[in-house]
């Protein structure tokens, strides 16, 4: 089927949803037509356009073959040429980025966790900067972000956090955020002025909810205890503190923040079903990796994906090899569009070479 074809296909199934809706269906099949009708919406509307653009540029074609111009028509005619032939290959581009399969995950909310690598206090003051610039940055967005725990040294650094964090396509902007952040910096404990390299971990996990991810109670193990430990802020002599272990993958997520037991365990599920939902979408995407020939890159957590270095006052991202030299603006004021809208374009230019879509 031709690229062509297939946009028609796309059209006629638009056309074939609206009829349906408009009929007066309800229940279950209302639903299915409309969540499939809001999906192709957004396509057809390019669709659109890119036919538009196409019949305007034969209209054109035609009026420059004509004879008896004068010479500002003929130059009228001449621009609006060069604009549609400008315009046309530009929503050629974004209809074949919306025929790309999507990440279902995408417009999911997320689950933030930050945790202190190598590096000691300097790693852990790190890991609770990498928090607030996302938080900043979910401010920027209009998201909610809500913190779940923070495990802190008690001199303004983390050991770890987590932060739900709510509004549309959050996971869609945030999931290339996952993996190793480094720094390289000064600490004010350096007396010599030697730089430090420290690390902390950034993990972003779609928000699952219960319609993606069933915990079953015969597979949920509950403990409870008294919190204690680092930070100590909520220690009391009750058992609030919860750690579950979710049986079938080992999964275990422990929370004390709370003076409430209810509370702590509903955070913790909320945790849990996230950790268990992002376990399964990896394994499926492992799967998929193993039949695809000549990938480069897993992007396995474990990779070095970013340096924060602040004496160059630079900030660079190893996967699409950008460098910025905006160090206040990224990590204190939250400023993260740059390096996500290059790496949102990085990945569905991978996607369309995979694709291999062709006109």
């Amino acid at each position: 089927m031709s690229f062509i074809d297939n946009l028609d296909k796309i059209l006629q199934k638009h056309q074939e949803l609206t009829e349906k809706l408009a009929s007066g269906i309800t229940g279950d099949e209302f639903i299915k037509a409309s969540k499939e009708y809001a999906e192709l919406d957004n396509i057809v509307f390019t669709i659109n356009q890119y036919h538009k653009a196409l019949a305007d540029l034969k209209d054109t074609q035609e009026l420059a073959r004509g004879t008896n111009l004068d010479s500002a028509t003929q130059s009228m005619i001449e621009e609006e040429l060069r604009t549609l032939e400008e315009l046309i290959p530009n929503l050629e581009h974004q209809v074949k980025i919306a025929l790309l399969p999507k990440d279902e995950a995408d417009s999911k909310s997320a689950i933030l966790e930050v945790r202190a690598g190598s590096g000691g206090e300097e790693a852990a003051l790190f890991a609770a900067q990498l928090f607030n610039m996302y938080q900043k940055y979910a401010e920027l967005k209009g998201w909610k972000f809500e913190i779940l725990s923070i495990s802190d040294t008690g001199i303004g650094g983390y050991k770890e956090a987590t932060a739900a964090i709510n509004g549309n396509n959050v996971f869609a902007k945030l999931k290339f955020e996952s993996g190793v952040h480094r720094v390289q910096r000064i600490p004010e404990t350096e007396s010599s002025g030697r730089i430090h390299t420290s690390a902390a971990t950034v993990a972003v996990l779609p928000e699952a909810e219960e319609i993606d991810i069933k915990l079953e109670d015969k597979d949920l193990k509950i403990d409870t205890y008294r919190a204690s430990g680092a930070g100590g802020q909520h220690v009391n002599t009750t058992d609030s503190a919860v750690r579950i272990t979710h049986l079938p993958t080992g999964i275990v997520v422990a929370l004390q923040d709370e003076k409430s037991q209810h509370k702590n365990k509903a955070k913790a599920l909320k945790i849990l079903r996230s950790r268990v939902y992002e376990a399964e979408r990896h394994q499926k995407e492992m799967e998929r990796s193993l039949s695809r020939k000549g990938q480069v890159g897993s992007g396995d957590r474990s990779e070095r994906i970013r340096t924060y270095n602040f004496p160059q006052g630079r900030v660079s991202d190893h996967r699409i090899n950008l460098t910025l030299y905006k160090m206040e603006e990224v990590v204190r004021e939250g400023k993260l569009d740059e390096f996500i809208e290059a790496l949102i374009a990085d990945d569905e230019a991978r996607k369309l070479a995979e694709a291999s879509i062709v006109l």
